[in-house]
């Protein structure tokens, strides 16, 4: 026990840069403890190691496994999701949920994302400057959702706000915008019963299993929450990506030359800077033994995706950021793996293409003003703010 790694969550170096601060310790053991104040868990710090304790049930998913929300008694039903749930329960829905989320749905869902997109660059033509993270890159998975849920446009702004709360990450937000979530989501579920349409909702309305099962209304709801909070990863991720290109000028250029690469490049990026910095720790079923370090049962236990990611282990030289890079064996955790392996991880795929193919093509001057802002937070790679210039300056 004395040979694991400690590593304290509020280093300032973790927190500036958890990829390099984690290297050491995964140079010297496959797992270590995580610690902060109040807090403290395994981390599995090795690609391989991840992977066989993200597919392993004795590592479990429960509602234990997220903090408490301060949020009204009624809406905690519509709490209780896929991610929430092991088992029998959890293959049930997966099995209800996945046709609405194929490869295939995602780029059927394309066209309709490169239109929002398109919507919101168009509100930047007489404008040289923007904070990218407030004025694109937060609003478009909001958009997108209210898309997939099909929430009427007038509503639409009001879902932003919601996004915005979700976004921040802190329990006052997540207060209050849980209760018009499950409102709004009631709404248009009742609308969908009556008028059908394109949105996932109306899909999964008409999804019925060979034995006759389909999804609750509450379900419905639990699965629009999910969506919620896993739609704010595409939208963090546009940010960290948009940072890292221009901080790698060779790279953007053959980006921009070769627009083709787009897609690898998305597969590099979320290798690079996943805005997951942590999974979602699991809880140990029973004594669990991972290298020479044996975790008792009941002891919350998480995947280092950021230096899962970076090990050298799986990938060649792995702190060298490639857009070339070659698919190997190996593959990046951004979406996890396993039974909860990310159910929107096409539709994130998609979306991400999109919009970095846009804002690359119609500011070819795209160029970082300010200093980003980013928030310190040992879980989540995020921006507060990306202050970028769309336009190079007029010589007079």
């Amino acid at each position: 026990m004395s040979d694991v790694p400690e590593i304290q969550l509020t280093d300032p170096e973790v927190l500036r840069d958890p990829f390099t601060a984690y290297s050491p310790a995964r140079e010297r053991s496959p797992i270590a403890k995580l610690v902060a104040p109040g807090f403290s868990a395994w981390a599995v710090l090795r690609h391989e190691e991840a992977r066989k304790m993200l597919s392993d049930p004795r590592f479990a998913l429960s509602p234990g496994s997220y903090p408490p929300m301060d949020i009204p008694e009624h809406c905690r039903p519509y709490m209780r999701s896929m991610q929430t749930v092991e088992g029998p329960e959890h293959l049930r829905l997966r099995r209800l949920v996945s046709p609405a989320f194929t490869p295939r749905k995602a780029v059927a869902l394309r066209p309709g994302i490169e239109r929002l997109v398109d919507d919101l660059l168009d509100g930047f033509t007489a404008q040289d400057e923007i904070d990218l993270v407030t004025a694109f890159a937060r609003p478009l998975p909001m958009d997108v959702i209210c898309a997939l849920v099909g929430i009427p446009e007038a509503d639409r702004p009001r879902w932003r706000e919601y996004g915005a709360m979700v976004a921040a990450g802190d329990g006052a937000g997540l207060a209050k915008a849980v209760p018009g979530i499950v409102e709004d989501s009631l709404a248009a579920i009742a609308d969908r019963k009556v008028d059908a349409g394109d949105d996932v909702v109306s899909q999964l309305l008409l999804i019925q299993a060979e034995d006759g099962d389909r999804l609750s209304e509450t379900e419905l709801v639990s699965l629009v929450w999910q969506l919620v909070l896993g739609g704010q990863v595409p939208g963090l991720l546009i940010a960290n990506a948009v940072e890292v290109l221009l901080s790698h000028p060779a790279q953007l250029a053959e980006l921009r030359e070769d627009p083709d690469l787009m897609p690898g490049a998305v597969e590099e990026l979320m290798r690079w800077c996943s805005p997951q910095l942590l999974t979602v720790p699991r809880l140990t079923t029973t004594d669990v033994r991972i290298g020479d370090v044996t975790i008792p049962e009941g002891e919350p236990v998480t995947v280092a995706i950021a230096a899962a990611n970076r090990d050298p282990r799986a990938f060649g030289d792995p702190d060298v950021f490639d857009i070339r890079r070659a698919a190997g064996p190996a593959w990046h955790l951004a979406f996890a793996h396993g039974p909860h392996f990310c159910l929107g991880a096409s539709l994130a795929r998609v979306q991400t293409e999109v919009a970095l193919t846009a804002l690359l093509r119609r500011f070819p001057d795209l160029a970082l003003a300010d200093g980003p802002a980013r928030i310190p937070d040992p879980g989540t790679w995020r921006l507060n703010a990306l202050p970028v210039k769309l336009r190079a300056a007029v010589a007079n």
